[in-house]
């Protein structure tokens, strides 16, 4: 990730001219009303959604309708958003997944030089982590970013409506992170990445901290100790593996029939005898997943040495220990077990 993004112009330079797409029927007539009614979103719903499906070029004729109407009914955004979200998640293969080039595009979709259009469309990227099972790390720490920018300089649209205060940071953004963070895994399993921990501690030493909100501390905390401690012990697949698991599991009927069948049929001695066979596909697949899973939990809760070299250049970028850093190091000395030498004269000197 880059520095926090600078306030672009008022002009829309987003991807290769959405907002200048040439509309036809309904959508042409609506790009010069310069609002959106509910009677309008009605029929927006029987046109895009007439096959079922929500096509990327319908969809960036959307994105060219959001810029162009700034008043809009209340229906309009959960429309635009189900509509979105239903392609980039849903209907791109695999399904639940948003892969790279989903990514990419939206991103591109929703911004306007690094910052990001729209509250509705911040919405947007928001609701399309939390529905995902897994997307580009990259997605999420655009989503930071972007919280960073308003929280740290108070700029984007994040930052309008609200008495945001440069440098501090309020619960309503507190609560915008921890959407993003939980996106995938849910409470006490939210899988931090070094990207999104980096955007943490860029929040962090760029805000106030007798001022900020309470609750800040609290998911800085746990959000830093889940990263270093790699505390989730669990890794979702990748774009390629689930892949090949769809690929694998919608042409291997037949060897799932006869692998449950063998289980059914031979009691005990056929449960043994089925997870015996070594060529079975299936079996394949759920002893590599055990491995892996138990790979995982040896790893889990152990500082390790790149972790600790990272936790220490971050906390000393400043040259000071901050009241939450201390707690995280309190929690990281009791909660770990083991930690890297590397990490152990910054415990010491955070007492």
């Amino acid at each position: 990730m880059g520095e926090v993004p600078a306030q672009e112009p008022a002009n829309d330079d987003r991807g290769k001219g959405m907002s200048e797409l040439e509309l036809a029927g309904p959508l042409a007539c609506l790009a010069k009303q310069g609002c959106i009614s509910a009677d309008d979103v009605r029929r927006l719903r029987m046109h895009v959604f007439k096959d079922g499906a929500v096509t990327r070029d319908e969809a960036e004729q959307l994105f060219a309708l959001h810029a162009a109407n700034p008043e809009q009914c209340p229906d309009w955004q959960a429309f635009f958003i189900e509509a979105v979200v239903g392609l980039v998640v849903h209907q791109e293969r695999p399904a639940g997944y948003i892969s790279e080039d989903a990514a990419s595009w939206l991103i591109n979709a929703v911004s306007r030089g690094a910052v990001v259009g729209s509250v509705a469309e911040m919405e947007l990227v928001v609701v399309a982590l939390e529905q995902a099972k897994a997307s580009p790390v990259r997605l999420s720490a655009f989503a930071l970013e972007q919280v960073a920018f308003a929280v740290i300089e108070g700029g984007g649209p994040l930052a309008e409506g609200h008495t945001t205060v440069p440098g501090i940071i309020q619960k309503h953004e507190v609560d915008l992170l921890r959407r993003i963070l939980y996106a995938f895994g849910g409470d006490g399993n939210i899988a931090i990445t070094r990207a999104e921990a980096d955007a943490l501690f860029r929040i962090n030493d760029g805000t106030c901290e007798e001022m900020n909100h309470p609750s800040w501390n609290e998911l800085f905390v746990k959000a830093i100790a889940n990263f270093v401690l790699a505390a989730s012990g669990y890794e979702v697949p990748t774009r390629a593996e689930a892949l090949r698991r769809d690929a694998f599991f919608e042409n291997a009927d037949a060897d799932l029939g006869g692998f449950f069948a063998r289980m059914v049929s031979g009691g005990v001695a056929g449960i043994l005898e089925a997870y015996a066979r070594p060529d079975d596909q299936l079996e394949f697949e759920f002893a590599e997943l055990n491995r892996a899973h138990a790979l995982q939990a040896r790893r889990a809760g152990a500082v390790r040495g790149g972790e600790a070299r990272w936790l220490t250049e971050r906390i000393m970028n400043d040259r000071l220990i901050r009241e939450n850093e201390r707690a995280l190091l309190t929690f990281i000395r009791q909660a770990a077990s083991a930690i890297h030498p590397d990490l152990k004269p910054l415990l010491q000197k955070a007492g």
